[in-house]
């Protein structure tokens, strides 16, 4: 009998596992679907109820995703660049310089001379003088150390913005005694020009100022008492930047006004005065201007 003949046959038993007792991990999935729903839908809701300005930022975003778009971030300063303050823009522009000024060492003693409005025209930051002369010497164009230290502060946060300026000068009634080659016009010009060339080293764009004005005395804050010091000023306007509009004299474009102005000022709102000339001129006689 052959040797092969005397072996018992090999059995090979498989095993089969049984899955039926558990669904593996289908379920999370399936809860990961209903979470990005839910997400989805919070964001929904929250965007209808956002105002317009969140809406169209959202909106600029899918439309441009790399950035470079007019509605980037949610503040004035973007993400990076520069965005233009329009008229919804200009009370948080406002509320920022107010902050930014309040850091200053001696603020304290100029806060009541300082005056922000936003008229037709845009943010009028005004530096209103005291008696003594808070903002510039008496009877001269050059700006005391207070001056100076409030228009840096100035330049610094307006020269991040794409808007343009428009700086003018004011004096009071006060004319000066015996002398006929410089008058009110100089000075208020003088001073408007003396801000500009300050501010410009400190910050604003070598474009971004687009007019100065010297409006000497046509334009008294305090026409009731023609020689009261707070008619001897400069304001700093931060012009619209997208409001239509037609041209004044000069060329400059004067933007329509919002559909709900907050105090806009008679100054803003009265017919220019002549301009002032703005060359330079020699340096005019102590008074008190």
């Amino acid at each position: 009998m052959p040797e092969s003949e005397d072996r018992a046959p090999i059995i090979i038993i498989r095993k089969k596992v049984s899955h039926e007792g558990h669904h593996g991990g289908a379920w999370k999935v399936a809860y990961a679907d209903f979470v990005t729903a839910m997400m989805a839908l919070f964001i929904v809701l929250w965007l209808l109820s956002s105002s317009e300005k969140i809406k169209k930022a959202v909106g600029s975003y899918f439309q441009d995703p790399t950035g470079s778009g007019k509605m980037m971030g949610s503040n004035l300063g973007g993400l990076g660049e520069s965005v233009a303050v329009t008229k919804d823009d200009m009370s948080q522009l406002k509320k920022r310089l107010e902050q930014a000024m309040k850091s200053m060492p001696k603020f304290e003693q100029m806060k009541n001379n300082v005056e922000l409005t936003i008229t037709n025209e845009g943010l009028r930051v005004e530096l209103i003088e005291s008696e003594k002369g808070m903002f510039f010497e008496s009877g001269n164009f050059k700006p005391t150390d207070q001056g100076k230290a409030l228009l840096v502060q100035l330049a610094s946060e307006l020269g991040r913005l794409p808007n343009t300026i428009v700086i003018e000068g004011y004096t009071d009634a006060k004319p000066y005694q015996g002398q006929t080659e410089y008058s009110n016009w100089e000075l208020s010009a003088d001073r408007a020009n003396a801000a500009r060339r300050l501010m410009q080293e400190n910050g604003l764009r070598a474009d971004q100022v687009k007019q100065v004005r010297g409006f000497a005395d046509q334009r008294l804050r305090t026409p009731q008492d023609p020689e009261a010091p707070s008619n001897r000023r400069i304001s700093v306007i931060v012009q619209y930047q997208d409001a239509p509009g037609g041209s004044a004299p000069g060329g400059h474009k004067v933007p329509a006004a919002p559909s709900k102005p907050a105090s806009v000022s008679s100054a803003a709102l009265a017919p220019p005065a002549p301009s002032a000339p703005t060359q330079p001129l020699a340096k005019p006689p102590a008074g008190h201007h």
